[in-house]
């Protein structure tokens, strides 16, 4: 028999102290290499602490688009997961609810600010 399936959940944020600029947006650019694994540094421990940790296998950032405000690069990344007997069931809300605490209430990511009210969470 195959192993367990593999699944996966978009993250979104936005980080107010990281200017967005155009070579943010090309994934082949050296900025975009740069700040995905600053994200992947700071996002997989998270997520390897949260309920979903042993089945955890990592995140890939999508892209970064610009924000509302000049300081502003939203995030998206796809991260994932493999769906085990052992994890009850992906709970996109307990996920949200780790990560906003892990991150101060959706405010800090390492030396990143967040919008409060930008953390996304959708399985």
């Amino acid at each position: 028999s195959s192993g367990p399936a593999v699944e996966h959940f978009t993250l979104n944020f936005t980080i107010t102290n990281l200017m967005f600029t155009r070579d943010l947006e090309a994934p082949n650019s050296a900025k975009f290499h740069s700040t995905e694994r600053m994200m992947q540094h700071y996002i997989d421990p998270l997520l390897q602490r949260s309920t979903i940790g042993p089945q955890f296998s990592g995140c890939r950032v999508t892209g970064f688009r610009p924000g509302r405000r000049r300081d502003d690069t939203r995030v998206d990344a796809t991260c994932s997961y493999e769906d085990s007997a052992s994890l009850a069931r992906f709970d996109r809300e307990q996920v949200y609810q780790e990560l906003s605490t892990m991150t101060k209430g959706g405010t800090r990511l390492g030396h990143y600010s967040l919008d409060q009210n930008s953390l996304y969470v959708s399985g």
